[in-house]
């Protein structure tokens, strides 16, 4: 039986990988990805050829079969996300799952999280938080989770830079004009860890570019 590896990639800067990656991905049988022309680019600038399959939200199902009969006859297969960690806020749970049914070995691999990115750089209390993934596309599904929010915990969220405005007026019309702090480009030549309230948010961030991490503390009301 063949081995699940859910390795870690940069979120930006290609020094973040980590030795251990590189030997897992190099000596696997194949490797899934979201994007094989986003991980072909990692892979070339890390001299390795291992053979990637796609492997994405929408073909998810369809992929499960294949990939468990090819980690039974004794294939080991790594899984990568864009960037970052796999499964958070990507593809692979469901895969995952199966695997531990089957008695299949997942491994991972850890590394870069631009999540504990932002949380360590924000300078908001790290030791108790909830990552939300990202918000609910519709905005009345929206305010009702901004309205369950707990306090005295960090909160984080991912957001697109185009859903940003919605998100953070959404944001304010539940919670009013709170202190929050942005990051933007993590590891990356622009990257930006910016603090303030929300309507200096919006002041600020006119045209942002780059994925996004939302951080606030809601203190007891």
């Amino acid at each position: 039986m063949g081995n699940l590896y859910l390795v870690s990639t940069p979120i930006g800067n290609l020094d973040d990988i980590t030795i251990r990656a590189i030997k897992i991905l190099s000596s696997v049988d194949l490797v899934l990805c979201e994007d094989t022309r986003h991980t072909g680019l990692l892979l070339q600038k890390l001299n390795i050829q291992t053979k990637l399959l796609s492997y994405y939200d929408e073909i998810e199902d369809k992929r499960i079969p294949e990939i468990i009969e090819m980690l039974g006859q004794n294939k080991n297969i790594a899984l990568v996300s864009d960037s970052g960690t796999p499964l958070v806020s990507d593809p692979g749970f469901r895969l995952v799952r199966e695997c531990m049914k089957r008695g299949i070995k997942v491994e991972s691999i850890p590394g870069p999280s631009a999540v504990l990115a932002a949380l360590t750089s924000s300078g908001l209390p790290p030791d108790k938080f909830i990552f939300l993934g990202y918000p609910p596309e519709k905005q009345s599904a929206r305010l009702e989770c901004f309205k369950k929010l707990s306090p005295n915990i960090t909160t984080i969220f991912y957001c697109a830079p185009h859903k940003l405005a919605s998100t953070i007026n959404d944001l304010q019309s539940v919670l009013g004009d709170i202190e929050i702090v942005i990051t933007r480009e993590l590891t990356k030549v622009h990257e930006e860890v910016w603090r303030g309230s929300i309507e200096q948010c919006l002041e600020h961030f006119q045209n942002p570019r780059g994925e996004l991490v939302i951080l606030f503390f809601l203190s007891k009301k």
